[in-house]
């Protein structure tokens, strides 16, 4: 484990224990806990998971998208780095994310710093598609929903923070050299290092972007990407309606679901493997808890479905997928984080 794997891990396991100490200072009832698992409708469960499957298939077709103007790939043989490459992250933690890059260039026999650079723009569009997604949501909230103030005002930061993340990206995509020079001018006297290191990043950042070379991509890509965030909404939607016995979570409305993704989308940044499980439990019962006053072993229960669905329901699909095409899971997130290193 390198330094920066080690200090998230700590970082980690004093939230899970801070966790621990909050539940025993709220006579954390676990007889209620599993009384609530035992009623759920496992219905619910099953949709939403499907969502997250298909959420799988098109980001397949939407790397497929953006390798275009590199080389055609049939999106059907990118499915399997999609399973596998989630699947390492669920395992072995976040910084496995870059396992994906990795096992596509093996498939396709190109370079993967070409797939880096995709998926630079992947997140980009991810992070552009849920933005969007919650700001419009929040903004249009019903004026009688608890909080509606709120709501509201997450909405439009939201939705600046959405445009201020597209003319960053347009700046970049047709002047990055111009602000990589800027970049090295500012911070080289402070540290020439970092000063080097920025440049660096703006010039990888506009080498991501340069895959887009049309509208029609452009408007491709960001329209899978608006479907695969609706429908990880409505996995989180369902997994909260699953919890049949909590009217609280039961009647969740899909605009208070956005407040639960942004929690549990801040949750994830530390996400490490066997701790990071209880750490995003723990994040998503507290926002269950806080936002809609969900009891605490309801809420919990709920967190522990939603990391079920949302990070494990991948991996039995991602370990007969290494299978079938001969992949060691275990190489593939060495490479990621040498990869991550390199970075």
């Amino acid at each position: 484990m390198n330094k920066r794997s080690a200090i998230l891990a700590a970082l980690c396991l004093a939230l899970l224990l801070i966790g621990a100490w909050a539940a025993h200072r709220m006579a954390f009832d676990w007889h209620s806990l599993r009384l609530q698992l035992r009623s759920v409708a496992w219905v619910h469960v099953a949709i939403s998971a499907a969502c997250i499957y298909i959420g799988f298939w098109l980001r397949a077709i939407r790397w497929a998208v953006l390798l275009g103007p590199k080389k055609r790939v049939a999106s059907s043989i990118l499915v399997a780095p999609q399973f596998i490459g989630f699947t390492a992250v669920a395992l072995f933690g976040r910084l496995a994310d870059l396992a994906r890059p990795y096992l596509i260039a093996r498939r396709t026999a190109l370079p993967v710093a070409a797939q880096i650079a995709v998926y630079s723009v992947e997140r980009i569009f991810d992070l552009a598609a849920a933005a969007i997604l919650f700001s419009v949501t929040l903004a249009l909230a019903p004026r009688d929903l608890p909080h509606h103030e709120a709501f509201a005002r997450a909405g439009i930061l939201s939705l600046a923070a959405t445009l201020g993340l597209a003319i960053f990206a347009l700046t970049i995509r047709f002047a990055g050299d111009r602000i990589a020079q800027l970049a090295t001018r500012l911070l080289q006297p402070l540290s020439p290092k970092f000063g080097a290191l920025a440049a660096a990043r703006i010039l990888d950042f506009r080498t991501g972007l340069d895959t887009l070379t049309s509208v029609r991509e452009f408007l491709s890509a960001l329209g899978l990407s608006m479907v695969i965030w609706l429908g990880i909404a409505e996995a989180y939607a369902q997994c909260a309606h699953a919890m049949v016995a909590t009217p609280e979570l039961a009647r969740l409305t899909f605009t208070q679901t956005m407040l639960l993704m942004a929690a549990s989308m801040g949750g994830s940044l530390l996400q490490l493997p066997i701790v990071g499980w209880f750490t995003q439990i723990a994040v998503l019962a507290a926002a269950l808890h806080a936002f809609f006053s969900a009891p605490i072993e309801a809420a919990t229960a709920c967190g522990a479905i939603i990391l079920f669905v949302m990070n494990l329901s991948i991996v039995p699909a991602g370990l007969i997928a290494a299978r079938l095409t001969g992949t060691t899971l275990r190489d593939a997130a060495r490479q990621a984080d040498a990869a991550q290193n390199a970075l």
